[in-house]
C-alpha cells in the first residue's frame, strides 16, 4: 500500500513538473490561443474544445522545454519557480523530454490530417531555430520568430477546433495574420520585466538595446493597434470605445511606470488586452455570419480622404 501511494505521488509530482514548464504562458498563450481557435474556427462541438486545448498545450510545452533547457541561469534570476532552477528536474532529463515531445506532437497532429501535421512541423522547426540556433539573441529575429510560432499555434488550434480539418476560413486566416502582426510589434512588452536576467545571459532584447525607444514604441503601438482592430472588426461604439480606452491605458503605463514590479503589472494588463482581441472573430461571425470576412476598405477610404485633403 505504501509503495503504491509512493508511486502515485511520484506520478502526480512528475505531472506537476511538466505543468510548471508552461504555467507562466497560460495567460499569454494557452488561454488567448484557445479563445482564438474557438472564435475563428468556429468550434464544431464542445468535445472538440478538449482536443484543441491539448494540441495547443503540447506544442507550447515542447517550445517551453526547449527554451528553458537553454538558459537555466536566466531563470534563476527571472523565474526561479520554473522546474529546472527549482530543482524538480535536471537539464539532462528535460532535454530527453524536449526531444521526446517532437514525435508526440507530430503523431497527435497526424490524427487530423496532412494540413495540421504541416503546421505542427513548422512549429517544431521554428522552435529549433529560436532555441538551438539562437534565433532569440537579436530583437528582430526574436520578435518575428515568436510571432510566427504564435501564428502556428493559432492556425493549428483553429484546424483542430473546426469541423473541416483541412482548411481555415478566410476570417480565421485574416485573424491569424493580424495576430502575427500585432504580436511581432508588441511582444517586447513582456521583455521589460526580464531585462536584468536577459542581460546576464547575453540576450539582446528590444528593451535592452533601445530602452527609451522601446517604451515609446509600445506606448504608441498598443493604442494604434486598438483603433485599427476596432475598425477592421467593425465593433459597436461601446465595445470599440472600451477597447481603445483600455489600450491607451496599457500603453501609457509602459511609458510612465518603469520599475520591475510596475513592468510585471503592466505585462499582465498587456496580456488581457492581447487576449481580448482574440475574441473579435467571434464578434464578426455573430454580426456578419460566416459568409463574409473583414476587409481593409476603411484603410483605403482613410488614405483617399487624406490625399484629397
Amino acid at each position: 500500500m505504501g509503495i503504491q501511494s509512493f508511486e502515485l505521488g511520484k506520478i502526480f509530482s512528475d505531472l506537476y513538473t511538466v505543468f510548471l514548464f508552461t504555467r507562466s504562458d497560460i495567460r499569454i498563450a494557452l488561454i488567448p490561443v484557445t479563445l482564438f481557435a474557438v472564435a475563428a474556427a468556429p468550434l464544431s462541438s464542445p468535445l472538440r474544445l478538449l482536443d484543441t486545448i491539448l494540441w495547443i498545450w503540447l506544442h507550447l510545452l515542447q517550445f517551453n522545454v526547449a527554451n528553458q533547457i537553454k538558459a537555466p541561469e536566466e531563470d534563476k534570476i527571472n523565474k526561479p519557480s520554473r522546474p529546472i532552477p527549482a530543482g524538480r528536474i535536471t537539464v539532462h532529463d528535460a532535454t530527453i523530454l524536449r526531444w521526446a515531445l517532437v514525435p508526440i506532437c507530430l503523431a497527435y497532429s497526424a490524427l487530423y490530417g496532412v494540413q495540421l501535421t504541416s503546421v505542427s512541423l513548422s512549429m517544431l522547426l521554428f522552435t529549433a531555430w529560436y532555441n538551438e540556433h539562437d534565433g532569440d539573441k537579436e530583437p528582430l529575429s526574436k520578435n518575428l520568430l515568436t510571432a510566427i510560432m504564435y501564428g502556428c499555434l493559432e492556425m493549428g488550434g483553429t484546424l483542430v477546433a473546426a469541423r473541416d480539418h483541412t482548411q481555415v476560413s478566410p476570417t480565421g486566416l485574416i485573424a491569424t495574420e493580424l495576430t502575427v502582426a500585432v504580436f511581432s510589434s508588441t511582444l517586447h512588452a513582456q521583455d521589460f520585466k526580464d531585462a536584468n536576467g536577459d542581460r546576464q545571459t547575453g540576450r539582446r532584447t528590444f528593451p535592452i538595446a533601445y530602452p527609451v525607444i522601446s517604451r515609446i514604441a509600445i506606448g504608441l503601438a498598443i493604442p494604434l493597434w486598438s483603433i485599427f482592430l476596432t475598425l477592421l472588426w467593425e465593433l459597436d461604439i461601446l465595445s470599440a470605445t472600451a477597447f481603445v480606452a483600455y489600450g491607451c491605458y496599457v500603453g501609457t503605463r509602459f511609458m510612465l511606470y518603469r520599475s520591475v514590479q510596475d513592468d510585471k503589472r503592466s505585462c499582465k494588463y498587456y496580456s488581457t488586452w492581447f487576449s481580448l482581441h482574440h475574441l473579435f472573430p467571434a464578434y464578426w461571425y455573430y454580426s456578419h455570419g460566416a459568409n463574409e470576412h473583414p476587409s481593409l476598405a476603411f484603410v483605403e477610404y482613410i488614405l483617399n480622404g487624406s490625399v484629397v485633403a
